[in-house]
């Protein structure tokens, strides 16, 4: 018999319309599941079962009216909480947080509630967002379903745990150096960093350095194109704006379009000197570009070079600059993690013209790589270059300096992208012998999700992944 969880997003979209299951059914049981598996898991920060039983009821009262209806109503998804909810804590994953909340909602909220989507609560993420894995002095850390003794990745850890888990069909998660892409090869989902100005950040985000957006976590990618295109748009004020698509066009149509031949360029060139790829993860990488090949692309070595040695000590220049704004009340500064001391402190000694250059290299740089990458369509590159790790792996050296070296060396070649603000995936295509998801990551040229979407459809119909499902996932509860 079908459980609710195992429908899309989409199919629950479809069966609401339908009058063959009601929002309030769909968000009780995403509830319960929730309420049963969390303790284990570290999905949510906050949970919002009165919120999202009341949005239910709304929603059902639409149905009952007629009329057009938006196209996602009645799902449950999450939002990260590292956006804000008005009414809602917010806590962005820190104690010193612990009690906030805003009186606003970030605009990606807004859209995805005039969609039709039900939030039943905030999902867990690392103090600001600053690590790449998902742990904080409030939940503790998000766990990988497929091995609970694992970290799920991060910054949206709890994000991907909701949707890996079966708790909500898809949920809304940011990505400033991979914090879609990583999660969603640990936890074997399909995730999008969308381009550079596709969804507005508005009223706040990290419109300074670019670097960071939202984008969906979702089971198959017509779910996530579908979350996309109720994300997607830009508000008055935005410094970085995407052309939307044509009219007429949306990105889940897209998905069930093909691709035709492409130029995909093998990517294996990081910034992090002395990378090397762990065996299963160079045997992902090179099983995708077989698989691509077999459908009938042209896939070649992309030429060495293309990285200034700038790079990365002008990304990290940036990344520290996004810890010199926290908003941390005053007194609370002790509850701080060492690693968000540590960024702090970096950013805090930079000097005015120490930033400046850094930003302006980036900008630079990414004129340069993104004029020698024009003639491919595709890149094709690996996520991370290890397997998930376990609890406490990025601490073991030391915390603050010693912990970010780790995630430096962990995931080495998804912040590329965000410096390019290229849009990029990441699509669950290979399992271990030890039944681990590892991801690989495919990037568009700017502005140019369509292509990916309609690529990862294709990818998702020569090798389905959406019947592997964690252990968690049979429990009917």
């Amino acid at each position: 018999m079908t459980a609710l969880h195992d429908l899309t997003a989409l199919e629950q979209a479809a069966a609401v319309r339908a009058k063959e299951v009601s929002a309030t059914e769909l968000v009780e049981h995403a509830l319960a599941r929730i309420d049963a598996h969390d303790a284990g898991l570290g999905a949510f920060l906050t949970v919002t079962p009165e919120r999202a039983l009341a949005q239910a009821a709304r929603a059902e009262a639409r149905v009952r009216e007629g009329g057009e209806l938006p196209p996602l109503l009645g799902v449950p998804t999450a939002i990260k909480d590292l956006n804000n909810t008005a009414g809602v804590r917010t806590t962005f994953g820190s104690a010193a947080f612990a009690d906030f909340v805003p009186a606003v909602d970030d605009a990606v909220v807004t859209r995805l509630a005039d969609a039709g989507t039900i939030s039943v609560g905030k999902t867990n993420t690392p103090e600001f967002g600053f690590p790449c894995y998902t742990d904080n002095d409030l939940a503790g850390p998000a766990r990988c379903p497929w091995d609970t003794s694992l970290l799920a990745g991060g910054s949206s850890g709890g994000a991907a745990v909701a949707v890996a888990a079966g708790f909500v069909p898809f949920a809304q998660g940011s990505d400033g150096g991979g914090s879609i892409r990583i999660p969603a090869s640990v936890n074997g989902l399909f995730g999008i960093k969308p381009t550079r100005g596709r969804i507005s950040n508005a009223p706040y985000g990290s419109e300074v350095t670019g670097l960071g957006t939202s984008g969906p976590l979702a089971r198959t990618v017509r779910d996530a194109a579908a979350m996309l295109d109720a994300m997607a748009g830009a508000e008055i004020g935005d410094p970085f704006w995407a052309p939307p698509l044509p009219p007429g066009e949306t990105f889940l149509g897209w998905a069930d379009r093909e691709p035709g031949r492409l130029r995909i360029g093998r990517y294996t060139e990081s910034a992090m000197p002395g990378v090397e790829l762990e065996p299963e993860v160079a045997a992902a990488f090179e099983d995708a570009g077989r698989l691509l090949e077999s459908l009938g692309h042209v896939v070649e070595d992309v030429p060495t070079g293309l990285l200034d040695p700038a790079v990365l000590p002008s990304f990290e220049t940036v990344w520290a600059l996004g810890a010199t704004t926290l908003p941390v009340p005053p007194g609370s500064e002790e509850l701080l993690k060492p690693l968000t001391r540590w960024m702090q402190q970096r950013g805090l000694a930079l000097s005015a013209r120490d930033a400046m250059q850094a930003m302006f290299a980036l900008r630079v740089f990414s004129r340069q790589f993104l004029r020698a990458t024009a003639g491919y369509d595709v890149l094709l590159a690996p996520v991370l270059t290890m397997t998930p790790r376990p609890l406490g792996w990025f601490a073991e050296d030391g915390e603050g300096a010693a912990d970010f070296e780790r995630q430096k060396s962990y995931a080495a070649f998804t912040a590329l992208f965000n410096v390019t603000g290229q849009p990029a995936v990441s699509v669950p295509l290979h399992w271990t012998a030890a039944g681990l998801p590892v991801g690989t990551m495919l990037v568009g040229r700017p502005a140019d999700e369509a292509t990916l979407v309609s690529l990862s459809a294709q990818l998702e119909a020569a090798r389905p992944w959406a019947h592997r499902r964690p252990a968690v996932w049979t429990d009917s509860r």
